[in-house]
């Protein structure tokens, strides 16, 4: 049955509402994304500081490890003197997920979900072999119903989060790992290229074995340390883990953002199109209704006539 002029008067108007939701909602998506964005560059100095501080005292201290014979000084790698920096034999893995609480941002959620599960399937044979944590609810529900345990999560994250709104989990990895609840931890999520393009990471933050003492080669600044340099690292070594995997947070923030940016253009997109579409048909019917009429008018002028 064709629709009359109210039913597509009506559709076209609540197709209009909906794109002004929708618009509004990308224009949302792209100020949180813009802000987000900031915070990410922000981060990257703090992070590209302190790995500097990081690596240069780890270096000298195994300098001094050298002189003591306790490491060959052929070794490029800082390793045997703190345990966040030894890799041991894997018994277990871990894995932080991030994902979004909410939805509306596309694929953002379902890629993260997917891209986990081929991962675990591919590198373990039971779900024993892993211990997943996770920042958002998206993901952590859906690996429930797989009959996969999230043994620790935070939900309702701020658009913009901060350190001290994410510390638990952050802090609660760390400890994980330094009890020997996994021997090695990998943070997934979605990494933020630009405004339409993100990729899926799943970047091994434990043990620090990326730390290479040729980075404090040509390093000029020397320091006094108090009380000394061990008590220092065993701070700092811990802050720095914290901070990559803070940055891992905030990039997948930028991320979700762009996707629901991305999401919501789209639907207000194809709103456009649907509203275009039927304001033609609603043209089309008006005229057939229109041309009707005169028909009818015709033909009963023409029985008068008769």
């Amino acid at each position: 049955m064709a629709e009359s002029l109210i039913d597509i008067r009506k559709r076209i108007a609540s197709t209009k509402k909906t794109s002004q939701i929708t618009s509004a909602m990308q224009m949302v998506s792209a100020s949180k994304l813009i802000r987000a964005e900031q915070k990410v560059r922000g981060y990257q100095l703090y992070a590209a500081k302190i790995r500097e501080i990081v690596t240069h005292i780890a270096s000298t201290q195994l300098s001094l490890l050298e002189e003591h014979g306790h490491v060959s000084a052929s070794d490029q790698v800082l390793v045997d003197f703190h345990d966040m920096l030894i890799e041991r034999p894997i018994r277990k893995t871990g894995y932080l997920i991030i994902s979004s609480d909410k939805g509306l941002a596309g694929g953002y959620n379902s890629s993260i979900l997917k891209a986990t599960k081929d991962m675990l399937a591919v590198d373990h044979a039971s779900n024993d072999e892993f211990v997943v944590l996770s920042v958002g609810g998206a993901v952590a529900d859906d690996l429930r119903k797989s009959g996969i345990e999230v043994a620790f999560e935070i939900r309702d994250l701020n658009d913009q989060p901060s350190f001290t709104e994410v510390s638990d989990i952050v802090v609660k990895a760390i400890q994980l790992y330094r009890d020997g609840a996994f021997d090695e931890l990998y943070v997934c999520y979605k990494h933020h290229v630009n405004a339409l393009i993100s990729e899926y990471r799943a970047e091994k933050m434990l043990p620090l074995t990326d730390l290479d003492s040729h980075e404090a080669v040509g390093y000029e600044v020397d320091y006094l340390f108090e009380p000394n340099k061990e008590e220092i690292l065993e701070i700092l070594l811990p802050q720095y883990a914290e901070s990559l995997i803070y940055g891992a947070i905030i990039d997948a923030k930028s991320s979700e953002h762009a996707s629901r940016m991305t999401a919501m253009k789209s639907a207000t997109d194809n709103a456009t199109n649907m509203i275009n579409d039927m304001t033609i048909q609603y043209n089309r019917v008006r005229q057939s209704a229109i041309t009707q009429e005169i028909t009818e008018i015709v033909g009963g002028a023409s029985a008068l006539e008769d």
